[in-house]
């Protein structure tokens, strides 16, 4: 039987002031099953375009999956997630989602959320 393996971290991108991002440390989900995770920021969603972004193996690049506009009207995926994955926030629970949906077994990554600086 095959796993699927998401670790979550958090980093921001360039900038001087640090901001708190909480993710949960790691799921294990069967192909073909649904998951979402979090990313709990202390921060303005509101303020800032945030992204996802994954790194498949260590000493792998990164991986940009989504981006969630600082006003939550525009989205964007990449070409490998498009169709299956969901990004939305929660700005009254200062909370950033990716839903993601029919995962593959090649969807087995350290996931991050990053948010852009000012």
């Amino acid at each position: 039987t095959e796993l699927i393996s998401v670790w979550c971290f958090v980093v921001r991108t360039v900038g001087v002031k640090c901001e708190q991002l909480t993710q949960p440390a790691s799921v294990t989900v069967q192909p073909g099953q649904r998951l979402t995770i979090t990313c709990q920021v202390s921060y303005f969603l509101s303020s800032y375009w945030t992204h996802w972004i994954r790194q498949p193996a260590p000493g792998k690049g990164l991986e940009w999956i989504a981006y969630i506009s600082s006003g939550g009207g525009s989205t964007s995926y990449s070409e490998s997630v498009k169709g299956r994955f969901l990004i939305s926030r929660d700005d009254n629970r200062a909370q950033l989602n990716l839903q993601m949906n029919s995962l593959k077994t090649e969807d087995s990554a350290v996931y991050y959320c990053a948010r852009e600086s000012q």
